[in-house]
């Protein structure tokens, strides 16, 4: 395993994370169980969820991630072993049965300490902030629209504030964003540059893959200059990279198969974009999943590359893409297939 510091930290965190938002859903509490101990073995210490999982959401299973996990930290005694990064959902329809109220200070403590009480542990890790509340562009909207009914008002400092008192009394250690814009990730930087005793954020989880290299647009720049690592979701766009969607295949339990409304990876142009990179890896004697993740683990902005798995086979070969270097002519191939078909699933 290759292995990084979370930025302006000393915590040492595995280039591949271990995402886990299938667990409760697709996979059982035993299979969860299973991926955390094959992981772990294989020198994955840094493990992703989020209160909302698993996904899609719903009412009946909110949080059952969250307590697959802390079952496994009971069971194993491996708490200490791992570097644990959970969320707080935004304000949006999909969300409303978990609050309605947005993130302020009354429900990120009330988030934390019911990640705690779940997750079976006196702190987390690694704390995000799952997408923003105001409107903005993030689940596949490629560009920003003016929302005249977009209500938000500027709460980032009492945000931060919140953080920073739930840091000193030792229930979380750092902080992070996700689905965040350019303006968003700014906003949060420099509001803890104004106020020295703010936390800063440290890192952005935000999707990046073959098929969605928009972050290198505005954010990676930012990641360069600011120091705010990316924990890349998404980098396999749900399976799509592994091939097997190609030709119309739909796999029995796939996740596209199970939910056909997750489809933001599935357009004809990225249909297109795939069939170019699987060629592209099968010209060179390489999977394509591989390939996919080798790439996303290769960049300069990147801290560490969110895998998910459905199956065992999927996340050993998964994980065995740390060991893969891509060499100058499959890059350059990759960047040939990214200027004729350039981001086709935002």
């Amino acid at each position: 395993m290759k292995y990084t510091n979370l930025p302006n930290t000393d915590i040492e965190v595995s280039k591949i994370c271990l995402g886990t938002m299938t667990w409760g859903r697709q996979n059982t509490e035993e299979e969860g169980h299973q991926q955390m101990d094959y992981a772990l073995d294989q020198g994955v210490n840094f493990f992703d969820t989020a209160e909302l999982y698993p996904i899609p959401a719903t009412k009946e299973r909110y949080a059952d991630t969250e307590r697959i996990i802390g079952n496994w930290f009971k069971k194993s005694g491996n708490r200490d072993k791992i570097v644990l990064a959970s969320k707080i959902v935004g304000k949006s329809e999909m969300a409303k049965f978990i609050r309605p109220t947005g993130i302020n200070r009354e429900s990120i403590t009330e988030a934390v300490e019911g990640s705690l009480k779940r997750l079976q542990t006196d702190y987390i890790d690694l704390y995000q902030l799952h997408w923003p509340d105001r409107s903005t562009n993030y689940f596949g909207k490629r560009g920003y629209k003016y929302d005249i009914s977009d209500f938000w008002e500027d709460n980032i400092h009492q945000i931060l504030e919140t953080l920073r008192d739930l840091i000193k009394e030792g229930k979380i250690r750092h902080v992070g964003i996700s689905n965040e814009t350019p303006w968003g990730a700014m906003r949060y930087l420099e509001e803890s540059k104004v106020h020295a005793s703010l936390p800063r954020m440290a890192t952005i989880q935000n999707p990046y893959s073959l098929l969605n290299r928009l972050f290198e647009v505005g954010l990676a720049e930012i990641s360069h200059r600011e120091n705010l690592g990316l924990l890349a979701y998404s980098p396999m766009a749900f399976g799509v990279l592994s091939g097997k969607y190609l030709d119309g295949n739909k796999p029995e339990k796939s996740r596209i198969a199970l939910f056909p409304n997750y489809d933001r990876y599935s357009g004809d142009t990225a249909v297109k974009a795939t069939q170019k990179y699987y060629e592209l890896a099968e010209a060179n004697n390489l999977s394509l999943a591989q390939m996919a993740l080798a790439f996303v683990t290769s960049r300069p902005f990147l801290t560490s590359n969110i895998i998910g798995a459905t199956t065992m086979a999927q996340l050993k070969e998964n994980i065995d893409s740390i060991h893969l270097t891509l060499s100058d002519e499959v890059l350059k191939g990759i960047e040939a297939i990214h200027n004729q078909i350039p981001n086709p699933a935002p």
